[in-house]
């Protein structure tokens, strides 16, 4: 993933979990809120409760690996906002990837 798609900065993560939208499954919590770029954005969050260091980066490449997929389908110029849940620790990577692209396309619907 390239920098151009990572929401970064505080402000943004901030701006994003209080006026975006909320989904959320037994793995994961998604916010999502339109952009005025013409391509989506991605911040992902794993609590430091889950890990060390070492376990969240872990699971940060793969929740970026399953991004890299989705967004070669889609472009809705949105910034979402991904935060890992416990549960999703124990997940397959199929199981994860799943999970994730069903909960942002439920999003997605929601919106039209």
């Amino acid at each position: 993933m390239r920098k151009l798609y990572i929401v970064k900065s505080e402000r943004d993560f901030n701006k994003i979990i209080k006026q975006g939208k909320l989904n959320k499954n037994k793995y994961f919590v998604t916010y999502n809120m339109k952009n005025d770029k013409p391509y989506d954005r991605f911040g992902i969050s794993v609590p430091k409760k889950l890990g060390n260091a070492v376990l969240r980066n872990k699971y940060k490449r793969k929740i970026r690996s399953i991004i890299d997929i989705y967004r070669k389908d889609c472009n809705n110029s949105k910034d979402y906002i991904i935060i890992l849940r416990n549960k999703g620790l124990n997940l397959e990577f199929s199981e994860m990837k799943d999970s994730l692209i069903n909960l942002i396309k439920e999003g997605e619907r929601h919106e039209k």
